[in-house]
């Protein structure tokens, strides 16, 4: 059985109550240090897929010099 990885709003659904939960003052020392691992773990992992994903949107845009972000704006709400 093969364990899917979360998706990025997963990820930083988990990450915001881990900052509560710091926050809070109410973990030990031991859990805190347990929560602040996995806390950078899932920063870091966000932040790689937002990274990747500005990415991929450059290389789109690049891609096409036509396009025009006004356009675009202008076809998704049209008057």
């Amino acid at each position: 059985m093969s364990k899917e990885k979360p998706s990025f709003e997963e990820d930083l659904k988990r990450l915001q109550k881990i900052v509560e939960e710091l926050s809070s003052g109410k973990l030990s020392l031991g859990d805190s240090l347990k929560k602040y691992e996995e806390g950078i773990k899932l920063a870091q992992s966000c932040s790689q897929v937002l990274n990747d994903s500005q990415r991929k949107v450059e290389l789109l845009m690049k891609k096409d010099s036509k396009f025009s972000l006004e356009k675009f704006v202008d076809e998704e709400n049209p008057s």
